[in-house]
């Protein structure tokens, strides 16, 4: 390579580059994913159906009675517009329902992906397949709390 005009020669990017989203379903039509927030950790499984959400072989509507998480559960699914298409299977397990339900939504989002790829751009955007890093800090030693010192007295 003497200069730069021989740049031209070795050709642009190759499609294949850029990574291919597969459509990953097993042998009995269902697409899984994990999804995790806090410290709940999500097994989602994802099929085509008439809609109904199962978790820990509950009714959604029954374990998670709060609207908000009956919301937070069900954002991806409207936000694909797949409402009543899909059956979803999850297991759930560790930290509180708050955390439960996010983790519940990240691992629908996955599997919704992994079943329809062509999904991926519409969930990205909605930020449904971020991960949210955030947990608990951890309690120090010296101190009351994570933070929080105890009360100062001068006598």
């Amino acid at each position: 390579m003497a200069d730069l005009s021989s740049l031209k020669d070795l050709g642009t990017v190759s499609e294949a580059a850029a990574p291919a989203h597969v459509r990953k379903v097993d042998s009995l039509g269902r697409s899984y994913a994990t999804g995790k927030r806090k410290n709940a950790v999500a097994r989602v499984w994802v099929k085509p159906g008439s809609g109904k959400i199962t978790v820990n072989g509950k009714e959604f509507a029954e374990y998670f009675a709060r609207p908000v998480l009956q919301m937070i559960l069900r954002q991806p699914i409207v936000a694909a517009a797949r409402d009543g298409q899909f059956d979803i299977v999850a297991t759930v397990a560790g930290g509180g329902l708050s955390g439960q339900a996010g983790a519940v939504r990240h691992g629908v989002s996955k599997a919704l992906t992994y079943f329809e790829p062509g999904l991926r751009a519409v969930l990205k955007k909605g930020g449904f397949l971020t991960r949210d890093s955030r947990v608990v800090e951890r309690k120090k030693y010296g101190k009351a709390k994570a933070r929080r010192s105890f009360q100062f007295s001068k006598r």
